[in-house]
């Protein structure tokens, strides 16, 4: 045993609360990684956009990952946008705003989403009108993008930022970092109140996200049976 932990006890299970809420920090990152690179897939081959898929960097910090997926969501933005432009300036104002209005019918909606996807692009896939209204025509993606990048950058900005996302690289650096047991014990009990303080936001806004590249899973899917 470690002469710090002789005089610091509640060292070990610190150390354990923090892979603990790492590796649930990790596991939803992961999740955003997947659902991402889904999304992207689904803009490529229905929207024609050519945004590279993204790929968590497995020696690098929790905030260089952060950044990789806050890149990608702002290129995946930027793209929607733009794509939002050209309707704009192709449809006639009344039918641009409907593709907007909750209360027009999502059948005509996507209809007409279908007609000026043909038109940009020379066709459009089946899924392609579903997918630029549940996409552009609703604010529920932008929403929860918008938040998810928030938080990211929040976590990454954090005291969490610096550290590998390598369970034992985690490790590693936290003892090096503890040269005495009440350093490594200020550093424990900083890393747990930075993990939990963000981790509850950051899985409930993963959670949102994820549940919204499914429903445009589901209707790729639909289409494609």
């Amino acid at each position: 045993m470690k002469l710090s932990d002789l005089l610091y006890p509640d060292n070990p299970q610190r150390r354990q609360n923090v892979i603990d809420l790492h590796q649930q920090l990790l596991a939803c990152m992961q999740l955003n990684f997947k659902a991402t690179n889904e999304l992207i897939g689904a803009l490529n081959a229905h929207l024609g956009t050519k945004i590279i898929h993204i790929k968590m960097k497995e020696g690098g910090t929790i905030k260089e990952n952060c950044d990789i997926i806050i890149r990608a969501m702002n290129d995946i933005q930027q793209k929607l946008g733009h794509f939002d432009k050209e309707m704009k300036e192709k449809l006639e104002p009344v039918m641009y705003q409907k593709l907007y209005d909750i209360k027009q019918p999502e059948l005509e909606k996507i209809a007409t989403a279908h007609k000026i996807v043909s038109i940009i692009l020379g066709e459009a896939t089946a899924t392609a009108g579903a997918i630029v209204v549940k996409l552009i025509g609703s604010n529920i993606i932008k929403v929860t993008v918008n938040k998810l990048v928030a938080l990211l950058a929040q976590i990454g900005l954090s005291v969490l930022g610096c550290i590998g996302i390598s369970v034992l690289g985690l490790g590693i650096e936290i003892i090096l970092h503890a040269i005495l047991g009440a350093v490594e014990r200020d550093h424990l009990l900083a890393c747990i109140q930075s993990y939990e303080q963000h981790l509850s936001e950051f899985k409930e806004a993963s959670e949102t996200y994820q549940c919204a590249i499914n429903e445009v899973r589901a209707l790729v899917k639909d289409k494609a049976e």
